[in-house]
C-alpha cells in the first residue's frame, strides 16, 4: 500500500468511501505503523467534527419544530440536554476505554473526545411515531446522567460477566459494549439486547451492532441520511419530517 496515503486531504476532498475502504484493509495492523496510525486518527477526528455538526443541526431543527425530547419511560420524562458535548474528562475516558477493553476503534475514541453523548428519543408534533423510528442514541461517556462514573461500573460488570462466560461457554459470542437501547426499548416496549460496539477491536473504524452489524461510520451515514431516524414507521408525515431534518447534513 502507498506509504503516503494522504488520507485526510483526500477525505476532505470527498474521497470518503475510498479512504474508509483503504483504512479497513489495514485493520489493526495500522497501529504498528505510527505515521499511518496518526494519519488515520486525523481522519477519524475529522469525521467526528462533521458528525458533531450534524448532531447540533438535528437538535436545533427538532427543537425549533417543537419536538419533545424525553426518556423511554412510561412518564416520558423530559430530557433537557439531548446532546451533551464532551466533558473535561472525555480524553481520560477515551484512555480508560482503550485500557479496559484492550483495543477500541479510533472512530469510537474520536466520538468520545469530540462529539459527546446523544439522545434523540422523543415525540415530534407532526409525527407521533418518531420514537418508533430508532432515533439516534450514542452514550459513551455517560455525561447526560448525574453520575457518569456509574457507566464505567456498568461497563466493568458487563466485561467481567462476558469474560466469565468465555471461560465456561464456548458459544458465548463476541463482547458488545452497550451504548444505546435497541429500537424497541427506545419506544418503551420490550426489546432485545442494547446496541453497541464489538470489542476488542484495534481497527480504525469498528463494528456497530444494532439492527444489523455494520461499520460505525456506515451506521452513522445511514442515520444522518434519515435525519436521525433510520427505521421506517409508515406514517404519512414521516417522509416530509425526515427529509427536512436530513437536508444538507454532512456525509461522513
Amino acid at each position: 500500500m502507498n506509504s503516503s496515503p494522504q488520507w485526510l486531504s483526500r477525505y476532505r476532498r470527498g474521497q470518503r468511501e475510498q479512504v474508509w475502504h483503504e483504512l479497513h484493509q489495514w485493520g489493526s495492523r495500522i497501529r504498528l505503523r505510527p505515521e499511518l496510525a496518526e494519519e488515520a486518527q486525523s481522519v477519524c477526528d475529522e469525521m467526528a467534527h462533521r458528525a458533531r455538526q450534524n448532531v447540533e443541526v438535528l437538535v436545533a431543527r427538532l427543537t425549533a419544530a417543537g419536538y419533545r425530547f424525553h426518556e423511554n419511560d412510561d412518564e416520558e420524562t423530559p430530557v433537557t440536554r439531548p446532546h451533551v458535548p464532551p466533558t473535561t474528562q472525555a480524553d481520560a475516558h477515551a484512555d480508560w476505554l482503550r485500557d479496559r477493553f484492550e483495543a477500541v476503534p479510533m472512530t469510537v475514541c474520536s466520538w468520545v473526545r469530540l462529539v459527546g453523548d446523544v439522545w434523540l428519543v422523543g415525540t415530534h408534533p407532526e409525527w407521533a411515531a418518531s420514537a418508533s423510528a430508532d432515533p439516534l442514541v450514542i452514550e459513551l461517556e455517560g455525561s447526560r446522567h448525574p453520575d457518569g462514573s456509574s457507566l464505567r461500573e456498568y461497563y466493568d460488570e458487563e466485561w467481567a460477566q462476558w469474560q466469565e462466560e468465555q471461560d465456561t461457554d464456548e458459544e458465548s459470542g463476541v463482547f458488545v459494549l452497550p451504548v444505546a437501547p435497541d429500537r424497541l426499548h427506545k419506544e418503551n416496549t420490550s426489546g432485545g439486547e442494547p446496541y453497541g460496539f464489538v470489542l476488542p477491536d484495534g481497527a480504525t473504524d469498528g463494528l456497530f451492532a444494532g439492527e444489523t452489524i455494520t461499520s460505525f461510520v456506515g451506521y452513522l451515514n445511514h442515520v444522518f441520511g434519515s435525519g436521525g431516524f433510520p427505521w421506517p414507521t409508515g406514517s404519512e408525515s414521516e417522509w416530509q419530517v425526515k427529509s427536512g431534518l436530513a437536508e444538507d447534513l454532512l456525509p461522513l
